[in-house]
């Protein structure tokens, strides 16, 4: 079945990602790879499922679903504080609540500085990694929580009320990232959101989950608050390339290999071209962002 009855946001037009669709793993291209797991293992506690050469892939505990891979070229580029269109931000959905108090209790313990805001539907740690890559680490609301406002969810940033986030962390210790854990969303810098909506939400089958945000759109399949973030904040930079550090993939995993193939043929319909690598459907957005479409 594709898509769902939404009570808020605006259907895509023409094909609609099934309801079940979510996010597989990211892969990044970093710098150094052994400083990289330094942080990615101390810091996010991922532990690391492979490694070989100059990559390696890193899950939660207790499962070997892959979240993160990390995949180094000597001397890429740090991303600039203005950042590069491609990579915002990736987010790690942490299973709740009491898990995010946790994490930020490490934090702490370990004396390391993030940026914390409430965006009224989640609660979101920001970092950043060694190569400057951005990375929210979060715990959603329950959506009998979330409100909705002239058709659209009510997203906003303000600031996280710690104290409160706080009442909800046991005596357990951060042990590192708990069964569950998994990428809830991807956010780009993108050139125009108007071409963004375009690919992602005409050709794509994203829905449109909040459009009034200033200079961004987000949007999600089967009625979450987004799957997909994109803005226009990096406005007049130029696109990550092969010498930077950068997103160079993420996943959307989508029921069944029926859902791929209509997936890539709305694609196609758009004028966006596809490429097959065994079962799955490669494309690039309009700034070269590469998005893997599987089942």
């Amino acid at each position: 079945m594709e898509g769902s009855e939404l009570e808020y946001g605006i259907p895509a037009p023409n094909y609609r990602l099934p309801a079940a669709t979510h996010i597989g793993k990211v892969s990044l291209q970093v710098a150094d790879l052994d400083r990289s797991l330094v942080f990615y293992e101390r810091v996010l506690g991922l532990r690391v499922l492979e490694r070989s050469g100059n990559r390696a892939v890193l899950g939660a505990l207790g499962s070997d679903a892959p979240i993160v891979e990390l995949v180094e070229r000597k001397g890429a580029r740090a991303v600039p504080r203005r950042g590069l269109l491609g990579l915002y931000h990736f987010a790690i959905l942490l299973p709740d609540r009491q898990s995010l108090a946790r994490f930020v209790r490490h934090l702490s313990e370990i004396g390391v500085h993030a940026g914390m805001s409430d965006h009224f539907v989640s609660e979101a740690i920001y970092l950043q990694d060694p190569d400057n890559l951005g990375i929210e680490i979060y715990a959603d609301r329950p959506r009998s929580e979330w409100r909705v406002e002239q058709g659209q969810l009510s997203m906003t940033t303000k600031t996280l009320d710690v104290q409160n986030l706080m009442s909800a962390a046991d005596r357990e210790p951060w042990e590192g990232a708990p069964p569950g854990t998994r990428i809830g969303h991807v956010h780009l810098h993108v050139g125009d959101i108007d071409r963004a909506a375009a690919f992602y939400h005409d050709a794509l089958g994203l829905d449109k989950m909040v459009w009034n945000y200033p200079g961004a759109l987000f949007l999600s399949a089967g009625g979450y608050h987004h799957h997909l973030g994109t803005n226009t904040w990096a406005q007049g930079a130029p696109s990550a390339t092969d010498e930077d550090a950068r997103l160079t993939e993420w996943e959307i995993f989508v029921p069944n290999a029926t859902a791929v193939n209509a997936t890539a043929a709305s694609l196609e319909r758009a004028g966006y071209p596809v490429r097959r690598e065994g079962a799955d459907v490669i494309a690039r957005d309009p700034w070269g962002t590469q998005l893997r479409i599987k089942s």
